[in-house]
């Protein structure tokens, strides 16, 4: 439903109400009391609306991430997993608010996809660690809020939102976007079951 409906009710009802007596020759005492619901029924309705202004959240505001777009992927894959990668990655890219991918495996760097800033060295901090170390996602809703966004170097420097999704025990997805807040629990699990196949095909890739 339209959150201003309710205002062009009440609006709309308190115009007709005042039409209605302004063209009454003979007021009655009947018609003075439907007025005076009338009246308190618009009044409802247009308190009603304006409650409803107030209580709408506002969408995060979305910034241009600084850095340029770019792949770069691990060269001693075999191509099938190349292609996983690839494939993966994209649809994060399409289908989420994700802007920039970093992939970490058994410390080397798999793919680095998105938006990227020109600094490329990889290191890991606190948080990275801890997920490796516990195998449980993080998820930074609003980055800037967090003492350890200052890790995330490999990151675009106004990156808004954060999950690091462990690979099984050994590796980490870190994924970035451009609007705070705007992961859903869909994509997190959405993210979780990606990170999932990655972790079953690189196990069961010989070359790798």
């Amino acid at each position: 439903m339209n959150s201003k409906f309710p205002l062009w009710a009440g609006g709309l009802g308190g115009v007709l109400l005042l039409l209605n007596r302004l063209f009454t020759t003979e007021l009655t005492n009947s018609q003075s009391r439907s007025d005076v619901l009338g009246v308190l029924l618009c009044s409802l309705l247009i308190l009603i609306g304006l409650l409803w202004q107030q209580i709408k959240p506002k969408s995060p505001d979305a910034v241009v991430l600084e850095g340029v777009q770019a792949m770069e992927i691990y060269e001693d894959l075999s191509d099938q997993l190349k292609l996983e990668l690839a494939w993966s990655s994209h649809l994060l890219l399409t289908n989420t608010v994700t802007k920039t991918i970093v992939i970490y495996y058994q410390d080397v760097i798999l793919l680095r996809r998105g938006i990227l800033p020109e600094k490329t060295e990889f290191k890991i901090g606190p948080i990275v660690e801890r997920v490796l170390q516990t195998a449980r996602p993080v998820y930074l809703v609003s980055l800037g809020l967090y003492p350890g966004r200052f890790e995330f170097t490999y990151l675009p420097a106004n990156t808004q939102g954060v999950i690091c999704q462990p690979i099984g025990e050994k590796g980490v997805m870190i994924l970035g976007s451009n609007v705070p807040r705007s992961y859903t629990k869909q994509d997190e699990n959405w993210i979780a079951a990606i990170a999932e196949k990655i972790n079953n095909s690189l196990g069961n890739d010989p070359s790798f």
